[in-house]
């Protein structure tokens, strides 16, 4: 079950930061680099995301949709 809750955090941290990215676009008008720091913070997350999901497959942690992988 954490490992679920983790998952939708995270998701929900990559969505702000995409959010915050358009905010900052809107806003700064190409002034400051803050859309182009939310945006990598944005990519780091979910690269770091996939990256976990692969390992916690790998490591039998995590069963996507009941399928054991041997």
């Amino acid at each position: 079950m954490w490992q679920k809750v983790f998952i939708v955090v995270v998701f929900i941290a990559i969505v702000y930061n995409l959010g915050a990215g358009l905010y900052y676009m809107i806003t700064d008008k190409g002034s400051t680099n803050r859309t182009v720091n939310a945006l990598t913070r944005r990519i780091a997350i979910s690269v770091a995301l996939f990256a976990l999901v692969g390992v916690g497959i790998w490591m039998g942690w995590i069963s996507p949709h009941g399928i054991v992988v041997r």
